[in-house]
Order: C-alpha cells, then structure tokens, then sequence
C-alpha cells in the first residue's frame, strides 16, 4: 500500500465506518481493515493518518486504537507463523512512533504510548536501543506536556520490573536502563520539584508538574524494585529529602472538588508511601536513618485526611507503610508505649476501620464491586484493608497490650449495638472487623484463617455473636451483618469446629432467598466452600448423603436466584450450584428434569453476549458434570444430551463465539467418550472438515480442546475418518502441532490416539514421514518436554506394534540410526520421563525392546543390551532427573499456553487417561516374566548378558526375581 493522500482518505473512511452503530457497516469496515493490515505501509499510514492535525479528531483516535491494536497482534512473532508485519514497516515504525507520540493530544498520546511499550516489551533494549537515548534526550525541553508522555511511556515500560523473575537477561536490562536513565531522572526530580513553588498561582501548570512527580515516583518504585541500584543508594539522601517534603506539601488547587475521585497530590503521596513501604521492606538497613522521619511524616497525614473515598489509596497506602514499619522488631520501640498504641487504635485504626456511607452505597448499588473487594481481596488498596492489616500486625507484635485496648472498644461497640441494634448496627460490624483483624495469625485462598490468636474464643464468640445474626427470622433484616456473619464463618471455617460449620448450612440456604446481592452471593459463596472442605483424613466432611434432606431447597433456590436481575449472571451462585452437583453425584439426578431446562435457557441466553468468563465457565463445568453423572449410569442418555445442547453448540460454532468454542469441543468429546460402541450421531462425522481447518487451529485457546476432540472422534470412528479420506488432515494437524515447543505434546497424544485405534495397515504409508518429522524437530530444537514425548511415543510404537518394526523404520530412515536413538534416547534421557502411565508405556515399552527383539539381544544392536537394562533398573529404582536441555529456557513466557486456554479447560469434562499398557500389569513383575521368557528361548545367553551390568543393577535384578517368585535360566 502506498503511502499517498488517497489511501489515507480510505483508511479514515474506514475508520470511521467501525465507529457506526449499524453493525453491518462497522462489520464491513473492520472485515476491510482486517484484510488489509497484512499489506506494507498499513502500520505507517495509521501513524500518518493520526499524525495529521486537519483529520477529524474521531477518525485520529480510531486510528491510534487501531494501530495500538495492530501492534499488540502482530508486532511479537508467533512460533512456526511468518511475521505479519514487513521488517521496513518495523524500522519506520521504531523512527517516527516517540516524536509522533510526543506532539499528539493526550487521548492519542496514551495509545501511542501503550504501542512503545508493547514493542519495547520484545525489541527493548537489543533491538531498540535508541529509545531510551531518544527519551533522556526529551527531558531537556522543559516542556512539561512532552516530559509527561515520555515519563508515562517509561513508567509503562518499566513496571514490568516490579513482577519478573529474576535472570541475568532482566539485570542487564536493568543495569543499561540505570546507565542512561538513572541520573537524567535524579535531575528532573530535583528541576521539576524546584518549579512548584514558581507555578502555585497557575493551576494548569501545577496539575502538569506534579503529574510528572507522581510518574518520576512510579518510575523510581520499578527500578528500586528488584534490588537497591548503587546510584540510588548513592543519591539516597537526595530522593527521601524531596519525598519528606512533597509528603509535607498543601496545595489547594490541586484538591479536585468532588468526593470520589482523587487529585493528582493524593496520587503523588499515595506512590511516595509505596516507595518509603518498599524501602523500608527491602532495604532496611540503608533506610534506617530516614524511617523515623517518614513515620512522622505518615503519621501526621494520617491524622488530617478525611473520611472521603478520594483518599483512599493515600490512606491505605499510608497504613501499610506503618504495617511494613511494625513488622520489623528492631522498629518496636517508635511503637510499643501503650499510648502510642492506644493512640494508634482510636485514631488511625478504628476510624478506618468503620462502615461508612459510602460503603452501604457500594453494598446496595454496587453489590459486585462490593463482594469483589471483600471476600475476593481485590480491597487491597482499600483503607478498611489497610487498617486491619495494621492491627493485624500490631495484635502479633504487642498481643497482650492490642487485645486489652481493642477489647474495650469491642465491648463498647457490642454493648451499643444492643441497646439499639437498628440504629447502631454500624457499631457491631466494626466489631467483627476488628475481631477478624485481631485473631487471624495465619490464612490461605484455600482453606480462610488456619491459625488464630489463643486469647479470643472464636468458637464461643460464634455462638454468641455470629449465629445470633444468620438465626433471625427475617432474612432481609441487616443485611450487612447478614454478610459480616456469613464472612466469618467462610473466614474461620477451618479452625471452628466441624460440626458447627456443616450446622450452618441450612441456614445459609436459607439466605439465599435474601434480598441482598451481597447476602445471598455470600451466602452461595460459603456453601461451595463448605463443600469442599476435607478432614484430616482428607475425606469430605460433606457428603451426598448429608445434603440430600435440603438438596431440592438448595438447588432450587440457587436456580431461583439465577432469575433475579441483580444476580442473573452470578458465578458464585453458578460455582455453588457446580459444586452441589458434585457433592450430590448420582443423588442429583431427581432435580435434573427441572434444572437441566433452566440451565439450558441460560445457556442460549449468554452465547449471545459472553461477558462473564468465571459465569460461563461454571455453567460449562455444570453441564459436563451432569453429563457424566448422567451417562455414566445411562449411555442411552448420550442422545438426549445431544438433543438439546447440540442446537446450542452449532449456533456457537456458526457465529464464531470465540469464547465459548474450546467449551463446546470439551463438552462433544466428554459427550463422545459415553457413546455407545456403533452409536455415532452422523453431526460428528459432518463437523470434521470443520475441525480440521486451519483458522480453528491458529487459536492457542482451541488447541488443547481440539486435539481432545479429535483424539475421542479416532476411538470411536476411526474406520469412518479413513473411510472418508480424513487421516491425511490428521497428519497435517500433528505436523503443525510437532513443530512448536508450546504445543508439541498435543500432537504426541494426536499421534498416539491413531496409533492405538487406527489399523497399522492404514498408517504404513505415512510412517516414514512421521518419522522424520519426529527426527527433524529432535535435531533443530530438543526441549525436554520433547524428548519425554518421543520416548513415551516409541515406546508405544513398541507396544502396538514390535520392538523389530521401531528398528526397521528408523534404521529406515538412515543405516544404523536406531543405535543413536538408544544411546542418546533411551539409555540418557529416559530417567527424565514423569507420569504414572507414561512411566509404565516407557517400563514396558524398554522391556519388549530387550527381551523381544532378535536385533537386540543378538543382532547388530546387542552391544546396548546390558546398558539400556541397566538404564530401565535405574528408572524403577531413582527419582525422575529433573534436569533440562538449553532449548527449554527459549521458551518465552507469552509462548507458553495463556490464561484464556487454561481458563477455558473444563475439569469435569476431561478425559480418563488412556492406558495402553494395562494388561501388562506390573512393570517390575512384567520386566522379570520377560527376562525368564527370554532366557527360555534363548538357553545360556541370558547369564552372560546380565554378569556385563553393573553389580548394583545385578543385586536390583535378583530383589525382582526374589519378589515376584521368578527363576532365570
């Protein structure tokens, strides 16, 4: 595409055509731009296009998104697929993106700026090295508007430092970036702290010079964040001076006029305390002479900030600075003077430990939000978290003194509560906020609170306090300690008794009838927990059996919920309704006639617009485990199941609903596994042309699905896919999915599902080239994960067919090659291979190779015969060598399966793992039965085979023979 005014005058059409509500003409326009990103000069026309100040600022915008959009598609190269985007388009992009992005309007700048950071996110620094040059060199303008895109562009590309792993690729990066930008970003601090005072009048320019302090602070967070750069312990003095003084600043200007949304001061003194925080984390000792100031200086704000949600993050932040400060026993003395503490708890801690008005709004309007922040810990950067953390921490560091205070108050607040629970129900749930933050010694995601303060009793103060609340007759009635009572009873449910927990169900099904979101979610969300939790047996302490008397009251009122506006896509009612199937197993199926329609009306609801991933998720994982409990007991069923999800599913599939797709293959293939032997609904055999296309494939989420679904199609139909001429589309798929790292191992299970149910007769006439396939990838790129996989992989070949026909193909392939394969194969590497049944295929497979094949234990091979038994020997007796080839660490982490293919992986539709070896029986047992068959045939020769092993083998040998009552001859 050339570069030329009437090209950029179509790309705007078009542009603007995806801004239209029509859907039609917004699905032309981007089906047009879809096709024409692949072109050269595509990239550099949008940049053009958005450069240009006389185009029409929506069609700009759309443009910068587009672009932005373009470069996170295609700027990183997706293993075994050519570059979309022409290598000149790569250089012209690198020129131009900083200078263009520097002089457009913020809206387009922060999009631009997103694309520098995703291109920088693989090309910075080795490729891109004049960035960091060509950004430093902007400083020096003076120009605050340009400082801030080049500062917001930096923060953007650095904060990654503040989550990767640590590796000598990352302190490279890092030490480069220090070189050039450590002491430009020093000297900007110190010029732009040096401005305020000169612009305090000048609002415009006040709110620019101090967006640049809250991104040169972000900034010095990610590159302090990894280890304590010499130049910044060097300069220490420098940087915590201007941040003691910005935390002492007051500009009203500055202050933004409403409640809610904080100004750019608080945002500044906000990242200050996470720096300080950080410092005093990590490097204590260098910060030891500041800390003092700095508590001063936090203590002070705490004490004049409001109650208003603008300062929130201030505050939290400010809280968890004086956490990470009480953490540390040598800090004990700025704290430990009943005072300070009592000081600290009535002023700092309670206050924002209260329920305020904006949070019954939250709990009301915004029920989602509400149960996000609260029992998802997503209120981390809450002030009710933050000071609970604190008095957490101060309750382990000054228990004794903590307890004494705070039970003053706790009987002060419970004591109000009862005199007028209506009026001062306020009191009581700052009351159980502070019992959980007092008590809580120790938790996990899994199992809540694990360990609890021995001078609370938690039991007692259950039955007094909580059961009270959840036993009131009308559900509606407080609702917010409704929600406190059931949280403490989620939070603390593995250190109360058992017997109490599982009492609390009834009511909690109860709850689900509230009319609070809030309540009835928790109170979902406490029953799945329930559910799950396990004793120290490790068995259920809820069975079928104990929910069965109130399963049709449970399952109903879940369903009942799923019908109520405020909750119709709710995933903790989905989850709990998920989970009381799997509890209930075979005791479901009388309450599936009503639930299964009902859930299936939603279903055909959500595939019109998938918004809830978690939702659909659950839903999925409902319908698959009514499946299986279903047809477990009842093949015939597979049909009805069919009948009503596969109307669904071929809708799914016609309209492309990207998310729901690798759903629906897991679902076909779980449906597949229970078909009856000869059964086979002709729609299977009709969708794979479907499922042998290449675009399904180019998905990563669909890989897996897929190649599940596939593998189920073989076991049941493989004489109709050879029939119909399909296995030549199998073999492309495994020839694509060979050849890349990430997904190798599903071509390997591809590969073995034909082996297992396709005749050999069928595949002889590709063998040689799978072969050579397999050798080919071994030869250019040997990861681990391979090497396993080509293992497990011959050695089945063994099994199925013969040890004589693996020799055969692979000597095939290039005269005495299976030598190679033995010595750097089996004999080096099988004692990496993992898995209960891939350990047994690898057992037996070595075990026919030695014992049934002529060319082994006489032939041209039969040097390797006392290595490769000696090799097995070793596999039986030591771990699994957890070593890895060079290859592996190539593998870069946006390679590997993403979130949206794990996220889609359904649990209850997985497959049974395939044993092919089952008939075997022990491969110890099987190894010293061969041997005696062996030695029948082949008299004399065994003993002299055995004596050339090593004398530990030999003794690891005759324990075998010994226990499995065997005699070799």
């Amino acid at each position: 595409m050339e570069i030329s005014d009437e090209n950029l005058r179509t790309l705007g059409k078009y542009l603007f055509e995806t801004l239209n509500a029509d859907v039609t003409v917004r699905r032309t326009a981007e089906k047009f731009l879809e096709g024409v990103e692949v072109n050269q000069n595509y990239p550099l026309l949008l940049l053009h296009l958005v450069h240009q100040p006389e185009t029409d600022m929506l069609i700009r915008t759309a443009g910068a998104i587009a672009f932005k959009n373009y470069i996170k598609r295609n700027w990183t190269v997706v293993e075994d697929q050519a570059d979309r985007i022409h290598e000149s388009d790569r250089t012209s992009i690198k020129n131009l993106i900083v200078t263009i992005m520097l002089t457009a309007p913020d809206n387009i700048q922060k999009q631009l700026s997103d694309a520098i950071s995703i291109i920088g996110k693989t090309d910075f620094p080795t490729k891109w090295p004049q960035l960091i040059t060509e950004m430093v060199e902007k400083f020096a303008i003076g120009d605050f508007k340009i400082i801030n895109g080049i500062l917001r562009t930096a923060h953007s590309l650095f904060k990654k430092y503040r989550y990767e792993f640590k590796s000598n690729e990352l302190w490279t990066e890092i030490k480069y970036v220090l070189e050039k930008l450590a002491k430009p970003l020093t000297d900007l601090l110190v010029a732009t702290a040096g401005v305020i005072s000169a612009n305090a009048s000048d609002i415009v320019a006040s709110q620019l010079i101090f967006s640049s302090l809250v991104l040169i602070a972000k900034i010095f967070y990610s590159l302090n964040f990894q280890d304590l750069p010499e130049f910044f312990e060097d300069n220490m003095e420098v940087w915590m001076n201007h941040f003691h003084a910005l935390l002492n600043i007051e500009q009203d200007t500055l202050e933004t006029p409403g409640i809610d949304e904080p100004g750019v001061l608080q945002m500044l003194k906000s990242q200050i305390c996470d720096n300080v925080a950080l410092y005093a984390q990590k490097y204590d000792e260098e910060f030891q002479k500041y800390l003092p100031q700095f508590v001063e200086d936090v203590w002070s704000l705490l004490s004049k900030t409001g109650l208003q949600p603008k300062y929130d993050l201030l505050v939290s932040n400010a809280l968890q600075f004086l956490s990470t400060v009480a953490e540390r026993t040598h800090y004990r003395n700025l704290f430990e003077n009943p005072s300070v503490l009592s000081s600290l708890c009535e002023k700092v801690v309670i206050p924002n430990m209260e329920f305020r008005v904006t949070d019954e709004e939250l709990f009301e309007d915004n029920p989602e939000e509400y149960t996000r922040r609260d029992i998802e810990g997503s209120d981390v950067d809450t002030r009710r978290r933050a000071a609970c953390d604190l008095l957490n921490t101060l309750s382990i560091q000054f228990e004794p003194k903590i307890m004494e205070i705070c039970g003053q108050y706790l009987q002060v607040m419970l004591s109000k509560y009862v005199e007028n629970p209506k009026t001062n129900w306020r009191n009581k749930d700052t009351a159980l906020y502070l019992v959980i933050s007092l008590v809580s010694r120790g938790s996990t995601q899994k199992h809540g609170v694990t360990q609890t303060s021995q001078l609370v009793n938690i039991s007692q103060f259950c039955q007094q306090q909580i059961l009270p609340e959840l036993e009131r007759p009308d559900v509606n009635e407080l609702p917010v300690l409704k929600a406190d009572a059931i949280k403490y009873i989620m939070t603390f449910r593995s250190v109360l008794p058992n017997e109490v927990v599982v009492s609390t169900l009834p009511q909690l099904i109860r709850h689900l009838q509230s009319e609070s979101a809030v309540v009835h979610t928790y109170a979902a969300c406490a029953i799945e927990k329930i559910l799950i939790m396990k004793d120290s047996n490790n068995q259920a302490i809820v069975s079928g059996g104990h929910i069965q008397p109130f399963a049709k009251d449970l399952i109903s009122q879940l369903l009942e919920v799923l019908e109520r506006p405020v909750s119709e896509e709710n995933e903790y009612i989905m989850k709990a309704l998920m989970r009381t199937f799997s509890t209930l197993q075979e005791l479901v199926i009388p309450y599936l006639g009503v639930a299964l329609p009902k859930l299936t009306e939603i279903l055909k609801a959500v595939t019109k617009n998938p918004s809830r991933p978690h939702f659909n998720h659950y839903l999925f994982e409902t319908f698959s485990l009514s499946v299986r409990i279903v047809c477990k007991s009842n093949q015939a069923a597979v049909k009805s199941f069919e009948d009503i999800l596969f109307p669904i599913f071929q809708g799914i599939l016609q309209q492309d609903v990207q998310e729901f797709i690798p759903y629906v293959f897991q679902v076909l293939s779980l449906l597949l596994d229970y078909t009856p032997s000869g059964s086979l609904s002709d729609a299977y055999m009709q969708l794979l042309p479907c499922l042998l296309a290449p675009v399904l494939w180019e998905r990563p989420a669909n890989i897996s699905p897929l190649v599940r679904l596939l593998r189920s199609l073989v076991s049941q139909a493989a004489q109709q896919i050879i029939a119909q001429d399909k296995l030549p589309g199998f073999l492309g798929v495994f020839q694509k999915l060979i050849a890349s790292k990430t997904n190798d191992h599903e071509g390997f299970y591809l590969m073995q599902a034909l082996i297992l149910h396709c005749p050999k007769e069928c595949l002889q006439p590709y063998l040689k080239q799978i072969f050579f396939l397999l050798f080919q990838r071994l030869s250019s790129s040997k990861t681990t994960k391979y090497v396993i996989n080509v293992i497990v992989f011959f050695s089945l070949f063994i099994i199925k067919y013969s040890a004589s026909d693996l020799i055969t193909m692979i000597d095939g392939i290039q005269d005495q090659m299976f030598g190679m394969v033995l010595e750097k194969l089996f004999i080096a590497e099988t004692q990496k291979v993992t898995g209960q049944i891939e350990r047994k295929i690898v057992s037996c497979g070595i075990t026919k190779l030695l014992c049934e094949s002529p060319e082994m234990y006489t032939g041209k091979y039969a040097k390797y015969w006392n290595q490769l038994l000696q090799a097995l020997l070793m596999f039986f007796e030591l771990p699994p060598d957890e070593s890895t080839f060079p290859d592996d660490h190539f593998i870069e982490v946006d390679d590997t399966p993403t979130y949206q293919t794990s996220n889609a992986k359904l649990n209850f539709a997985n497959a049974d793992k395939e044993d092919p070896v089952a008939g075997l029986g022990e491969p110890r047992q099987f190894l010293v039965q061969s041997l005696a068959t062996l030695g029948a045939s082949q008299p004399g020769r065994l003993p002299t085979l055995i004596s050339n092993t090593a004398p530990q083998s030999q003794t690891v040998l005759q324990t075998y023979l010994a226990k499995f009552g065997v005699q070799l001859v």
